[in-house]
């Protein structure tokens, strides 16, 4: 395949060898060799918390930690190498405390840390494990268990998200360049925080590295609404890369904080919150929604548990907002036509399918049937769009694709294989609406592979190598990456 780019877009596709030599006004374009390589539009991740992936590839990994002992050990070893800044706690990430034997205890990191602070965040990002000094570091009371969950936690995690903004910035720069290295040309990003004036910041001072929708939380509403800004508009004086995002709202927590709102109690659990948490209750939501749809912006809605997720759709059909379901996790039968009925995208995340599967077969079950439905969603006619949620899953858009057209990745039989997607519709969901071959007038956004992603198993996950397609997916060479026709990345 020949693609002719000139002023940032794709001009011209053609068989191989058709372009070559010809250019415009006489003039031939600089050409280069792929050597046969695969190319297709550039890979988007539809829901990322940019900075904090930042600061989490420099975090102490928990998230192999199969014990609240094994976590405080590897807390302990951290501390043997080195003590953190003075000033600054040790801040671990990726633990997931659902199928723990024993329990995290504020003491036991005391143990292990002494008078260091020690803040320890969980995979999902809904609850903290800290040690006494670590919540006096916080601003946080004293707490037995050292477990800050939901409501009590997400007012304090900004305590341990803050950098400097100069190495916050050079951080994401990094992370950025590492995305591109893996053909990602763009990113919604969703971080909790004055996301806009942020990245403005970062154009300003010479960002590059991708295509940027700045979401946009409650507490900054009014400003965007103020300047007038709708979903899709895109700032100036930062290259035509940055744009205005969604409105963002988190309505229920989390599958494995047992706070994802359901119909049915999570075993185990009673009282008012057995159920889960509605953070965002309908009327809250419904006017919120209403005032965003009317400035012009696109909601992304954050529902987990079913009854969440029905309550979010019942909002789109009361408002007449365009936009999302974030995650998507656990849907009521009744609840999947309505995604397109409704025009809502289900925005998901199939690598959370992958790392919460144990935790759902304890707390959902007997109605795992319906919880990550990619296959239903795409057969009642959803749009569906992948992403990483990272920092709780990698920011890999070929991760989040095997993820989704395997349903494993450990050598387990396929989780619920009924809710595969095929290697065509996982990559077509991961490319911005722009499909799986370049096509004229589209943004010269494009990967170039060493390998073909839909040579292994063509458009059918029910064949016994769907595995091993997903095996290659997840380490597929990405040979160069083109943002607007520039180079972002390229190894050949």
């Amino acid at each position: 395949m020949d693609v002719l780019v000139r002023d940032r877009v794709v001009v011209r596709v053609a068989p191989a060898g058709e372009l070559r030599g010809r250019g415009a006004d006489g003039v031939a374009p600089e050409q280069v060799d792929l050597g046969g390589r695969v190319v297709m539009p550039g890979l988007w991740d539809a829901h990322v918390h940019l900075t904090q992936w930042a600061l989490v590839r420099r975090r102490l990994d928990l998230s192999g930690a199969r014990s609240a002992a094994e976590a405080a050990a590897l807390v302990r070893a951290r501390l043997d190498a080195g003590l953190p800044e003075p000033g600054t706690a040790l801040v671990g990430y990726g633990f997931r405390d659902g199928l723990w034997p024993d329990a995290p205890t504020a003491a036991l990191l005391d143990a292990a840390a002494g008078e260091v602070p020690v803040v320890l965040v969980s995979g999902d990002l809904h609850c903290a494990w800290l040690n006494t000094a670590g919540l006096r570091f916080v601003g946080a009371t004293a707490h037995p268990s050292g477990m800050l969950r939901e409501a009590e936690w997400m007012p304090l995690s900004a305590a341990v998200d803050r950098a400097p903004d100069h190495l916050a910035d050079a951080w994401v720069a990094d992370a950025a360049a590492a995305a591109a290295a893996r053909g990602v040309v763009g990113v919604v990003d969703l971080e909790i925080t004055d996301n806009l004036t942020a990245w403005r910041r970062r154009f300003a001072a010479g960002f590059t590295g991708l295509r940027v929708r700045a979401g946009v939380w409650t507490p900054w509403l009014d400003d965007v609404l103020a300047e007038g800004l709708r979903t899709g508009d895109v700032l100036p004086d930062t290259g035509g890369l940055l744009e205005q995002g969604p409105f963002k709202v988190v309505t229920d927590g989390s599958l494995n904080t047992r706070t994802a709102y359901c119909h049915a109690p999570y075993p185990g659990l009673d009282g008012p919150d057995a159920h889960g948490i509605l953070s965002v209750p309908p009327d809250e939501l419904v006017p919120l929604m209403g005032r965003a749809h009317a400035g012009g912006l696109h909601c992304a809605i954050h529902a987990i548990g079913d009854r969440a997720n029905t309550l979010a759709l019942d909002a789109f059909a009361a408002t007449g907002a365009r936009g999302s379901v974030e995650h998507a996790q656990l849907l009521d039968d009744a609840d999947l036509a309505r995604f397109a009925a409704l025009g809502v995208v289900a925005s998901v995340q199939p690598e959370h399918a992958l790392d919460d599967r144990d935790v759902a077969d304890r707390y959902w079950a007997g109605r795992t049937g319906r919880a990550f439905p990619y296959g239903t969603l795409a057969d009642a006619g959803a749009v569906l769009t992948l992403g990483s949620d990272a920092p709780v899953a990698p920011l890999d858009p070929w991760i989040a694709a095997a993820a989704a057209v395997s349903r494993t990745r450990d050598g387990r039989p396929a989780w619920h294989p009924e809710q595969r997607i095929t290697p065509a519709a996982a990559l077509a969901a991961s490319t911005d609406g722009r499909g799986l071959v370049p096509v004229p007038g589209a943004p010269a956004d494009l990967v170039v592979l060493d390998g073909d992603p839909l040579a292994a198993v063509q458009d059918d996950p029910g064949r016994s190598d769907a595995a091993a397609t997903a095996d290659a997916l997840r380490t597929i060479p990405v040979a160069g990456t083109l943002l607007a026709g520039r180079w972002t990345h390229r190894t050949f």
